[in-house]
């Protein structure tokens, strides 16, 4: 038999910690002294001490494994709580990253806050043009290439001759910011006069005013 103080030292559990395993059933000393109060506790309880402290540090509920327990011995079961951990632990670690990340983006924002608060913003005007144009629909902004993709193709044999300047623009026709489905043109200033394609249009527009601002970097 081991005192509590032995017990504690071998299963590396501290007296209090024991102390409340004791009161909440969990692991209760094989025999407690009378006269004295002495907790007493077997060899053979040190592996129990073990599956304790390994599940814990699994991350499960005292009033769990004292469930787990009383099973332990059952391999399915065990395997059951097992899986059911591993899963709780899985969505937890993909928190974890989405909070990363939101953390990452937000300090490299902090970084580059200097270069965007050096914006220099002017007021410039574009002529009348005519255009080839394509529109649509697209998954993301980052998708804008397939539309270029389709004006290229469709305007392959037509001999198309660029403006100079050529005013190679994207227009975003949603108000506010989208995370998917956008819609989406693209413009670009021709010379001549070109009959449309199933999806490029030859239109003139007029001359605008816009702000323009200039970012020196990369896309990052």
């Amino acid at each position: 038999m081991l005192k509590i103080g032995d017990f504690s030292e071998l299963s590396r559990i501290s007296i209090r910690m024991l102390r409340h395993y004791d009161e909440i059933g969990l692991l209760v000393p094989k025999s407690i002294d009378s006269f004295t109060g002495y907790r007493y506790y077997s060899e053979e309880q040190l592996s129990v001490a073990n599956r304790i402290t390994e599940l814990k540090n699994m991350g499960f509920s005292l009033s769990t494994i004292r469930e787990i327990l009383k099973s332990y011995d059952d391999s399915q079961t065990l395997a059951e709580y097992l899986l059911v951990k591993r899963a709780e632990v899985q969505a937890e670690a993909e928190e974890i990253s989405r909070r990363l990340l939101l953390l990452d983006t937000a300090i490299q924002r902090l970084r580059k806050e200097e270069t965007a608060m050096n914006y220099n913003v002017t007021i410039k005007a574009l002529p009348e043009r005519y255009v080839a144009s394509v529109r649509q629909v697209i998954p993301a902004y980052d998708h804008e290439g397939m539309l270029w993709d389709i004006m290229m193709r469709e305007t392959a044999g037509m001999n198309m001759q660029i403006a100079d300047p050529s005013y190679g623009m994207a227009i975003f026709h949603d108000e506010g910011h989208k995370e998917s489905d956008v819609d989406v043109e693209i413009q670009m200033s021709v010379k001549g006069s070109y009959e449309n394609t199933h999806h490029v249009v030859f239109k003139r527009v007029p001359a605008v005013e816009f702000a323009s601002a200039i970012l020196k970097g990369s896309y990052d």
